[in-house]
């Protein structure tokens, strides 16, 4: 009876928050990117074993691997394609790939940043992910960002009214450490005295989706 009244509280106050919706996290733009722009050629976790490139027979970067030893400067000017070695005189995409083309008229410099957060992601995430996160940013906004926040990091407009301190989404320290399926449960059977259990509310796939959109708020 306590999650029900608890829930039911959360419901009414989702008005409250309902004005104020912050921009996408980046990793969640730059997924948007990396699905409509790269995924073909480097695979769906990022292995460069994607079905374009088994076609064109190109061995695109693995950037689960690459991506960890450049900094985000080169990461830009490698995605871009601007921006000659100093040494070799070739083009920077070209340090992934000869088939890699330059995405610089394509993206714009906030999507380049976004796609760089995004495969940041993929470099460091220990989880795949369990569900669609497209489906878990419409969950997330209807029902946690009063006590979540817009961003994740615990600063919803419940913490004040009842005193307490949510989870923190935004770091990957605490969230890397929780497994998929440790997500969900929580998600579904409540913790605690203030988070109620969302099982009967939502469905499966949108508390899989919902996993997912949390994977990506600790990836900003």
């Amino acid at each position: 009876m306590k999650s029900i009244s608890i829930v039911s509280v959360l419901l009414g106050l989702l008005t409250l928050a309902s004005e104020a919706v912050a921009s996408p996290p980046a990793a969640y733009e730059g997924r948007r990117l990396y699905v409509s722009y790269c995924q073909l050629c480097h695979g769906t976790e990022g292995h460069g074993d994607g079905p374009l490139a088994k076609q064109m027979q190109i061995s695109p970067a693995d950037l689960t691997t690459t991506i960890r030893s450049r900094s985000d400067t080169i990461l830009k000017k490698i995605i871009s394609g601007q921006g000659r070695q100093t040494i070799t005189g070739r083009d920077r995409h070209n340090l992934l790939s000869d088939a890699m083309p330059g995405w610089v008229d394509v993206f714009t410099e906030p999507q380049v940043d976004a796609l760089i957060a995004f495969l940041r992601f993929l470099s460091r995430s220990k989880h795949e992910f369990m569900g669609d996160p497209e489906i878990g940013a419409t969950v997330y906004q209807q029902y946690c960002v009063v006590c979540h926040g817009e961003e994740g990091d615990g600063d919803g407009i419940m913490t004040t009214l009842m005193r307490m301190t949510p989870s923190d989404h935004t770091n990957p320290n605490e969230t890397n450490l929780l497994s998929n399926q440790q997500l969900f449960d929580t998600i579904a059977t409540g913790r605690g005295q203030f988070m109620p259990a969302w099982n009967g509310v939502l469905s499966q796939e949108e508390i899989e989706g919902l996993v997912s959109y949390i994977r990506l708020l600790s990836n900003l």
